[in-house]
């Protein structure tokens, strides 16, 4: 049985995870589009104020103190989306969790808890969520990662769990497609993400993590999961430089061993020392900011997702592509003919040098010590967890 999306204006959406990163990125979007919310995460005092933002704003809200590793925990967040609203339309798993530094440094305990959230959250989150939308239809959106498909140093369990959830998501969508369930199932991957995931891995080393470039505004991964939430899809790669990574690992595993073995590790480590090593793993880690502080140039769009969204100018990008390979390989390639073909061509004279680069902003500190976040409607963040 097909499944035909509601606006998101007619929709409600139960969001985990929501008070922290893509979580509040997402809940802050869909409120703006008009959907009614259903947040969960492991903080009732950030639900709160994520939800009197959230109102204030003029959106309907209801919360769920939750931990999803506890099925009971999560049958409340159905349960709490039946009472408010009379059900819900999207599912959207997003907690997750990191641990950050080599595989042998850490304990079971640690790497346990990290599974216990990453997996067998979007497990119970999953077999919840389809009790509902099997009967009356919806969407299923899990959040993986460009490592559900590339491990990476120094993020191993991570890496691991959100393999896990990968298989889990398709298997899953495989079988309700068997039996002709009207849920459509979608994996998120996001690329590195301007997100407080930095401050909130438990981290056995004695520097912050710092994701590896190119990092992307969790708006952008917002905007995707809303996407998926009205538009039946199976998979989203947020950022194409996650895209490339996930191609070059498929084609190319041991250049791409090499690679992470040789840049990545350094490019993980900054220059901060660990200002709380313990985390979010074991307790609710810093929330009610979407943004982190990355030094660097954070990507606010990413043209590779908004084309692979378009299956229109996907198309034409992909016939224009074939075209001018087929070319390539026949010998007979001209600018003149492309033009023949319809597409769009710009030619110029002798190109003049490149301006020199800007170089991106600094956050701003505060006389504490605390960096301001991108978005100025967030509190700063603070470098060491509160007393």
């Amino acid at each position: 049985m097909a499944h035909q999306p509601k606006p998101l204006d007619q929709q409600i959406i139960v969001i985990t995870g929501a008070t922290s990163g893509i979580g509040l990125a997402t809940a802050r979007a869909a409120a703006k589009a008009g959907a009614r919310l259903v947040l969960a995460a492991r903080s009732e005092k950030d639900l709160r104020a994520v939800a009197e933002q959230l109102e204030n704003a003029g959106a309907h809200v209801t919360t769920v103190a939750a931990d999803v590793a506890k099925p009971a925990d999560v049958a409340r967040i159905a349960e709490a989306a039946r009472s408010h609203f009379g059900g819900f339309d999207t599912w959207v798993n997003n907690a997750g969790v990191g641990i950050f530094g080599r595989i042998e440094d850490g304990n079971s305990e640690d790497h346990h808890r990290l599974f216990e959230t990453n997996f067998w959250g979007i497990v119970n989150g999953s077999l919840e969520a389809i009790k509902h939308l099997k009967a009356h239809g919806g969407a299923l959106i899990n959040l993986g990662s460009v490592v559900s498909d590339v491990a990476i140093p120094m993020q191993g369990m991570y890496s691991a769990s959100k393999h896990a959830v990968k298989g889990f998501t398709d298997a899953l969508r495989i079988e309700l497609e068997h039996e002709g369930a009207p849920v459509t199932v979608t994996l998120i991957k996001p690329a590195s993400i301007d997100t407080p995931f930095n401050k909130n891995v438990r981290n056995y080393t004695d520097h912050e993590l710092q994701l590896p470039p190119p990092v992307y505004a969790p708006e952008e991964v917002a905007h995707a999961i809303l996407h998926a939430a009205t538009h039946p899809v199976r998979d989203i790669y947020v950022g194409g430089g996650g895209k490339a990574m996930s191609v070059a690992n498929k084609l190319a595993p041991g250049v791409m061993d090499w690679i992470s073995a040789k840049a990545i590790v350094g490019q993980e480590k900054s220059d901060k020392p660990a200002g709380n090593p313990a985390g979010g793993l074991q307790q609710p880690g810093l929330g009610g900011h979407a943004h982190s502080d990355y030094p660097g140039h954070v990507v606010q769009t990413s043209y590779y997702t908004r084309t692979s969204m378009s299956p229109l100018l996907a198309g034409a990008l992909a016939a224009a592509g074939l075209a001018v390979a087929s070319a390539l390989i026949t010998g007979n390639f001209s600018w003149g003919k492309l033009k023949d073909a319809g597409i769009r061509v710009k030619e110029s004279g002798p190109t003049k040098p490149a301006p020199a680069p800007e170089k991106a902003p600094q956050p701003a500190a505060t006389a504490t010590g605390q960096v301001l976040p991108q978005d100025p409607k967030e509190p700063a963040i603070p470098q060491t967890p509160p007393a």
